[in-house]
């Protein structure tokens, strides 16, 4: 769908409320498209969508061949382009196609389609274009680009990477020019980006609704309006895109005109390497950057200010972090680093005032409006440092040294009698110990759930294991089977020539074998038997870790809690394991081990996500002790809902976490019951050596 198409006007670019950083940063890349595009993040009901949008009709037309699918240039055709070659046909100017990419798009959707059926019989390159071909010289967005399957993702960054789309089916291949600006939105609560697709962003900018009421007021204002009156909203607001859409173009036109001194390139280079980004691609998109500011600011030098701006717009997602930890810059190490190499060159680290036309869509004047405005509103300004996540400064802290324990000195822990919810039993959260990487946790058997990185599972991508039907459209052709299906009835079908007679009955498609992603469900016991301070750190610590797994192979992840009397699901099945993280860090421990009752809650959990998501497969990981003791006939009740859970096929892991010279074996006695795997927190780690490798897969057919 492009905005070509669309009757009804955007809405104004001019007329979205506030939110300066994001206006700022689409204006970059309407001004320079090399910057690179932008990642909008935000909680949902922001206008992020809105303001992407508008966009596009603030673009410059661009001149086409007439009748190319694939939006050659005049000037300047594609040599490969699958409609040409191109004489000197007559030439159309076009609005600037703004293309959205449905998350639940299919492969041929984004890259397009061969009929493979004429290219056997004819030998005919019969191609239908897919949406990176409509996006070519224009913007390609992406809502919700968090949640993108990841072949499709893979598809983007070989695309983003080469320019070109490549569409290859069994020695069958199409080319053909795709560069785009690509704009993505996305909810960090729902998970977060593969780290190759979010270095393709130049930008990236944070948003959230602001807490003015008078703001809010007329945000909702101005909407109602639009809606009332979609024509009429935007002929008031049309002398002020006309002068935006003017100050644009002669942006662009000065922007050739812009030199990056040997200053400002000293201070990029210097910002990079302060902040360790990986590799060199965020100084180019910061040089680019601090160009654009100048030339929107109509300079032709690039100044502090410039650099300074482009570093808050382009290294806070490149910044080397840990995956729970939010984005964002320390400021304070920002100005010190540009004010030192800055320095020598005689370079003002002074912010001069705007002296541009108030209220101007950059939020600043001609200078790039580099400061975040001062009126406290949480839309205008990136994330200061102090947002991170709690958990990454208890990680931070020292850890005291982790000493084996000697016989006589096993932890003590908190007397289950005590009360609970803030009574003088309960203890404090304590900080994790460091993640580790985990072994793999497998779910048995083959499944046929989202593309991830956990399970066995029939997928559209990976190593091809036969060969069916196809069931509606042709996905990826076995030709082999396809060949041997035709082969007997040439002679019937009159075949004459060297071609091969192929009817639609006789195309087969290849099954193919990967990884898919599950729901992971922990059940972690927070009772007093777990209250030892180091214990539950480490504790602390192997969940994190596990979380850490389950972000890395796109797993979804539920986090359920029980102590005292009862369980509590702390976090709902999401894919944000920044949220579990987060819930992890804040629990207390203390009161006896309702065990019954956080295994009955998973079960009823489990039993919901099912009629969500019949294919995406469960993973149960219970990690206690073993201990049963809150309600009455605690070990009896636990081993019904074991049982239970094991009736219906759950996976089952159970992470041992009894510690001490005396072991009860309770948590083993717990994985029988799971018919699921037993294994200790030293064992979890993928460099153990104390024990060989186990999954889930390999216990149950033990079992």
């Amino acid at each position: 769908m492009t905005t070509a198409h669309n009757t009804t006007p955007q809405y104004p670019f001019t007329a979205v409320v506030g939110m300066d950083d994001l206006r700022l940063a689409l204006l970059l890349n309407a001004v320079s498209p090399a910057v690179g595009g932008v990642l909008v993040r935000g909680e949902k009901g922001t206008a992020k969508s809105t303001a992407v949008r508008a966009l596009s009709a603030l673009m410059p037309a661009v001149d086409v061949i007439s009748g190319c699918r694939f939006a050659c240039a005049p000037a300047a055709p594609d040599p490969g382009c699958p409609d040409g070659p191109h004489g000197t046909g007559a030439v159309e100017e076009r609005p600037t196609r703004m293309v959205e990419l449905p998350v639940g798009a299919s492969e041929d959707r984004l890259v397009g389609a061969l009929d493979i059926e004429r290219a056997l019989s004819e030998g005919v390159k019969a191609f239908e274009p897919g949406l990176l071909a409509d996006a070519h010289r224009g913007i390609l967005y992406v809502d919700e680009v968090n949640l993108l399957h990841d072949h499709l993702v893979d598809l983007l960054l070989d695309a983003a990477a080469m320019g070109a789309s490549y569409v290859e089916r069994e020695g069958v291949s199409v080319r053909h020019a795709a560069r785009f600006l690509l704009v993505g939105t996305m909810n960090p609560e729902e998970g977060e980006l593969r780290p190759q697709l979010l270095d393709r962003f130049g930008l990236t900018v944070e948003v959230a609704a602001s807490r003015e009421p008078g703001r809010r007021v007329e945000v909702v204002r101005r909407r109602l309006a639009y809606d009332a009156d979609p024509a009429g909203f935007a002929a008031r607001w049309a002398a002020e895109e006309d002068a935006l859409r003017g100050r644009i173009a002669a942006a662009r036109e000065l922007l050739p005109r812009v030199t990056l001194g040997d200053a400002a390139l000293r201070q990029i280079a210097a910002t990079c390497a302060a902040f360790e980004v990986d590799g060199m691609r965020a100084d180019i998109v910061m040089a680019r950057t601090a160009t654009a500011l100048a030339a929107w600011a109509g300079r032709t030098d690039v100044l502090e200010e410039d650099v300074r701006q482009a570093a808050l717009l382009a290294l806070p997602h490149r910044r080397r972090r840990n995956p729970f930890d939010a984005p964002g810059l320390d400021e304070d190490k920002l100005d010190q680093t540009l004010e030192e190499f800055g320095a020598d060159e005689g370079a003002d680290g002074d912010d001069p005032e705007p002296d541009g036309p108030d209220g101007g869509p950059d939020g600043g004047g001609p200078d790039g409006g580099g400061q975040p405005p001062q009126d406290g509103g949480p839309d205008e300004s990136p994330l200061p440092p102090e947002a991170e996540l709690p958990h990454q400064q208890d990680r931070e802290a020292p850890q005291p040294p982790q000493t084996p324990e000697k016989p006589g000195q096993a932890e003590q822990p908190e007397p289950e009698s005590a009360p609970q919810g803030g009574a003088a039993g309960e203890k404090a959260a304590v900080g994790a110990t460091e993640p580790f990487k985990t072994r793999r946790l497998d779910v048995p058997g083959l499944g046929e759930g989202a593309d991830g990185r956990r399970s066995r599972a029939r997928t559209a991508h990976g190593r091809t294991t036969g060969a069916r039907r196809p069931h509606g459209a042709l996905g990826k052709l076995h030709l082999s089977a396809t060949v041997q299906a035709a082969a007997p009835h040439q002679r019937a079908r009159g075949r004459s020539g060297r071609g091969l007679v192929v009817r639609r009955d006789d195309l087969r498609e290849a099954v193919r074998e990967g990884r898919e992603g599950n729901l992971v469900l922990f059940v972690v016991d927070a009772s007093g038997s777990m209250a030892a301070r180091k214990r539950m750190s480490a504790v602390k610590g192997a969940v994190l870790s596990l979380l850490l797994d389950a972000y890395q192979r796109r797993d979804k992840i539920g986090l359920i809690t029980f102590r005292g009397t009862g369980a509590e699901l702390a976090l709902p099945p999401t894919s944000s394991v920044e949220a579990g993280a987060a819930r992890l860090e804040q629990l207390s421990t203390g009161g006896r081990t309702p065990l019954s009752e956080g295994l009955l809650r998973a079960h009823e959990v489990l039993r919901v996500e099912r009629m969500r998501d019949a294919s995406r497969r469960p993973l149960l990981v219970v990690v206690t002790d073993g201990r049963a003791t809150g309600g009455p006939e605690p070990v009896v009740r636990a081993g019904r809902a074991a049982r239970m859970l094991a009736g219906e096929g759950t996976a089952s892991v159970v992470v041992d976490c009894e510690a001490g010279p005396v072991r009860l074996g309770l948590a083993g006695e717990l994985a029988r019951e799971l018919q699921g795997t037993a294994i200790t927190l030293d064992e979890l780690r993928a460099d153990s050596v104390s024990a060989l490798v186990r999954t889930v897969q390999g216990n149950r057919k033990a079992a």
